[in-house]
């Protein structure tokens, strides 16, 4: 039985994309306007972050490698006594809250304890920093499916190495940038070629924006020698192949081919 009280405050668990302003939801921009007291994590964006209203309490819980501002344990008894002191809370986690950021886990501890959820999803930085690199996911001869990975995991990852490499579908790592030795080991191992294509997305949808681009056999060379940072996705795949392919029609008109307001480095590596 979850604590019953007609003061029960009730918590938005709120997606906010994966950096731009301009890429949160209508229903998400409202909610973080309308809000009064807000948890933020770490991935949630300067600029976004710059759109919480001066008035609102604002509780940082953010959580990076080595460094955690706040457990996951913390968390959940943050946004549990607050709903239970009658606030209503706008939880804001960058990406998707269902796309590796806990937000099925808060979710079913507050329902377990009778305190009403909504959920506002966001774009995955999968999906949002691909499109700003002009990466596809899926592209008809190359890869007709993706597959999202965290690289991360308490213990040791339980992954089937072989299984994925033969997928022949993208794939886009969260949260691998200190595992590149072991995914390019298990990947090869698993029969992906050393030669596929790789890209880095450093800092996706924000001005800081870099896309290194290289094979899997360069991934930890690649990292160490552009001194590449946290956050950043790895996508591997030949769909890669389709951000050369723009990069150079830019280059052959004289123009950017596409418009955008973030800086893009785009390194090319034999």
């Amino acid at each position: 039985m979850g604590i019953q009280s007609k003061y029960l405050g009730r918590v938005t668990l709120v997606g906010a994309g994966p950096g731009d302003p301009d890429l949160l939801t209508v229903k998400a921009s409202r909610a973080i306007q309308q809000a009064r007291f807000i948890m933020y994590d770490n991935l949630v964006s300067h600029e976004i972050r710059a759109l919480f209203p001066e008035g609102a309490e604002k509780v940082f819980v953010g959580k990076s490698k080595g460094m955690h501002c706040a457990t996951q344990d913390q968390i959940n008894t943050l946004l549990l006594n607050a709903a239970l002191e009658g606030k209503d809370v706008c939880r804001v986690k960058g990406g998707d809250s269902f796309v590796f950021g806990r937000g099925g886990e808060e979710m079913l501890m507050l329902a377990k304890q009778g305190v009403e959820v909504d959920v506002i999803p966001g774009i995955t930085a999968a999906s949002g920093c691909t499109s700003y690199a002009d990466i596809p996911l899926t592209h008809r001869g190359l890869a007709q499916g993706c597959t999202f990975v965290t690289a991360h995991a308490d213990k040791e990852l339980d992954i089937n190495w072989d299984a994925l490499a033969q997928l022949k579908q993208t794939l886009v790592f969260y949260m691998g940038l200190s595992k590149t030795d072991m995914l390019m080991e298990k990947l090869t191992k698993g029969g992906l070629s050393e030669n596929t294509p790789v890209a880095f997305i450093e800092n996706g949808c924000t001005p800081k924006q870099r896309v290194l681009i290289g094979k899997l056999h360069q991934l930890t060379s690649l990292k160490q020698q552009h001194k590449i940072q946290s956050p950043a996705l790895i996508v591997v795949g030949e769909v890669v192949s389709v951000a050369k392919q723009m990069d150079w029609l830019g280059q052959l008109s004289g123009r950017q081919l596409r418009k955008v307001e973030h800086e893009r480095t785009l390194q090319m590596t034999a």
